[in-house]
Parts: C-alpha cells; structure tokens; sequence
C-alpha cells in the first residue's frame, strides 16, 4: 500500500482508491476483520507519509458463496469510519449472477458505503443492466459494454452512474482489439459519467497515469 502511493505521489496523483478482497488475506492474517484492519491502517500510515489521499473498497468474491459477501459487507460498514469508503464485487463475471449479492450491496448501502461493483467487461449491456437493477450500485468497475446498448446507456445516463475506465485490462482481457477502440468517447457521447481506472496494475502492467496518456493519446 505505501509503494502504491509512493507511485501515484510520484506521478503527481492526489487521490487513490484500493479495492481489496479481505478474504483472500484472511489465512495469512488471521481472519477477515483483522486483514480489513490492516489495509485501513496501512492506507491510513501511506496518506501520512506521501499526502495522497489513500481509501478502501473492500470487495465480496463473486466465486464465493453470498453469505460470505454479507459477512464481508456488515464488516465493511464497521470500518466505514477508518477509511472504507465503499463496497464492491470483483472477479469473472461469468460467475456469481449479481442478483446473489443483493442483500449484501443493501447492507452497504444502508450503512453509507458507495456500491462499486464490477459488471459490463467480460459479459454485455444485459450484465449491466441486472448490476444496476440488483445491487443499484453508484459506480460500475468497467461498464464498457454498456455502449452495445442504447437503452442501458441511457440507464446509466439517467441515474448518473459513473463507468470506472480501464483501458489496459479492456485490451489485456480481449474486450476490445486495441487502445483506440475503448469506448471513452461513446460512454461520454451518451453523458454517462467517466473515471478511469488501472484495474490491476501488477497484473497488467499499466498504472493510472497510464490510463489518463491512453484517453489523451488515444481519444484525444
């Protein structure tokens, strides 16, 4: 966590958000809670050092089962005042059919958590759509395919749901053949609103800055 934000300092970042999947750590840490106490504090130590505003996603696998994610969610809220500003879902969306995690995306909305799940990238407008209808969530990891639909652009339009962007994962992950063809400028055409993002820059090898040259270069 602090070399993350010692990279985004250096590339004169001011702000980062870090979704993490606290069961994944729970073995090597203890248990979940204990690994979500950890990334707040170091979040909390690496905005100290560098001045880059550093927050948590914490994110229920979509592979696993939904009580996991409720447990998760409730767990999420109880740090929402140690830097956990939002709640998400994350890996094959192929797997995991949003409506499953309903409750647990009510729990943090209710508890005042932003509901940033994934959805839109490996499956089409439709996955948008159920994401949106299920889990109402305030900002999508991807949603680059919405644009296969007018009427789902049009959803997000409407609810004013941000399409987090992240052009390398779209080209690593075969969702579109090339920088050029992400759909940035058809995502703003239709006034959906537009972050980007670098999904995971150790796995595909791109930072943020990264993203930000790609819609400069590429889209002008």
């Amino acid at each position: 966590v602090r070399e993350i934000a010692e990279d985004e300092q250096a590339a004169g970042s001011r702000w980062l958000e870090l979704q993490i999947a606290p069961a994944g750590y729970a073995v090597r840490l203890g248990d979940v809670v204990t690994a979500t106490e950890v990334f707040c504090s170091a979040a909390a130590a690496a905005e100290a050092a560098t001045g880059v505003g550093v927050r948590v996603i914490v994110a229920a696998n979509r592979t696993r089962p939904a009580w996991e994610a409720e447990l998760l969610a409730r767990i999420a809220v109880r740090f929402a005042s140690s830097g956990v500003i939002g709640f998400g879902l994350s890996n094959d969306e192929r797997r995991g059919p949003p409506e499953e995690f309903a409750k647990a995306f009510r729990i943090a909305r209710d508890g005042g958590l932003a509901a940033m799940p994934h959805a839109g990238e490996l499956l089409g407008a439709e996955s948008v759509a159920r994401t949106v209808a299920a889990l109402s969530p305030t900002r999508l990891g991807h949603g680059v395919r919405a644009v296969e639909d007018p009427e789902v652009l049009a959803l997000l339009a409407d609810r004013g749901i941000a399409c987090e962007v992240c052009p390398a994962s779209n080209v690593a992950l075969g969702v579109v053949e090339g920088l050029g063809a992400v759909p940035l400028k058809a995502l703003e055409a239709a006034q959906v609103p537009v972050v980007l993002a670098a999904d995971d820059p150790l796995l595909f090898g791109a930072s943020l800055i990264d993203q930000y040259s790609v819609a400069r270069d590429h889209h002008g």
